[in-house]
């Protein structure tokens, strides 16, 4: 069966139910019509321009082009990353926590999976790099902002406590031990439970679309598990990595707790 194609009146009617949305947020007075107009706005428009940037790299398959594209993606990531916590690392470290977590994670997993498990030829065809490599950074950010959101924050709200066990005697890896468990717990819910939930609860957005296009389920639901067990591996690198760089970057060379280097500013 071939995919059916998409106008641009059928999208003017999916668009018109988010429109009639916002509007009954503003009667209700909920504060966020403008922000989900805003968004929606902002999806359509980046959308578009990627599907613009994909048909072009899948007509001439360019290494530096997608190379690019790569880095741009990350680079978002990581500001998103840095964008969502409320008490984020001073300085170019905010950025480059999460930025270099992810790509120690994201890009080495999906260099893996198209060298070894897809075997593709060659192995930055944009068909498989680009989408394999945005739902890797898509997912690993979210693990990751949640859980350095979670270290700085109980960080600085439990500063007592951290500096009581420092002055017992515990190390530095002791005396925030409990709170960088709790930051790494926190950051691997939402892939523990998507795994959970896929195929009872979700139908995956991968699998969906492979199916929507005309796969064999069982081929399509292959391909979903193969992505959802390298989205786990990927954010829980990911976020194993941030935990440590900024569980470290908390204390100074001489183990004192330095929640100076936070920002104090609340960003929800």
């Amino acid at each position: 069966m071939e995919l059916i194609a998409l106008s641009s009146w059928d999208l003017a009617l999916c668009a018109a139910l988010v429109i009639a949305l916002a509007g009954l947020s503003w009667a209700m007075r909920l504060g966020i019509g403008r922000r989900m107009l805003i968004a929606a706005a902002r999806s359509t428009v980046q959308l578009v321009l990627l599907g613009l940037v994909l048909k072009t790299l899948f007509e001439q398959v360019s290494l530096p082009f997608i190379g690019l594209l790569a880095l741009i993606m990350l680079g978002v990531a990581g500001y998103e990353v840095m964008a969502r916590q409320q008490r984020r690392f001073r300085g170019a470290w905010g950025y480059g926590i999460g930025t270099v977590s992810m790509f120690l994670s994201s890009f080495t997993i999906t260099l893996l999976a198209l060298f070894v498990v897809i075997g593709v030829e060659p192995w930055y065809q944009p068909q498989y790099l680009i989408p394999l490599l945005g739902m890797l950074l898509g997912n690993t950010m979210s693990g990751i902002a949640i859980a350095l959101d979670n270290l700085t924050r109980n960080a600085a709200e439990r500063k007592d406590v951290i500096e009581a066990r420092l002055m017992l005697g515990h190390s530095w890896q002791q005396a925030i031990g409990n709170i960088r468990h709790d930051a790494l717990r926190s950051g691997l819910i939402p892939i523990t439970n998507a795994m959970t939930s896929a195929g009872i609860v979700s139908l995956p957005g991968m699998m969906t679309g492979q199916i929507l296009a005309g796969s064999p389920p069982m081929e399509a639901a292959k391909y979903q598990l193969m992505i959802l067990f390298l989205i786990a591996a990927g954010t829980g690198l990911g976020t194993i990595a941030a935990i440590w760089l900024g569980s470290r970057r908390l204390f100074d060379e001489r183990a004192r707790l330095r929640v100076d280097r936070l920002d104090e500013s609340r960003r929800s």
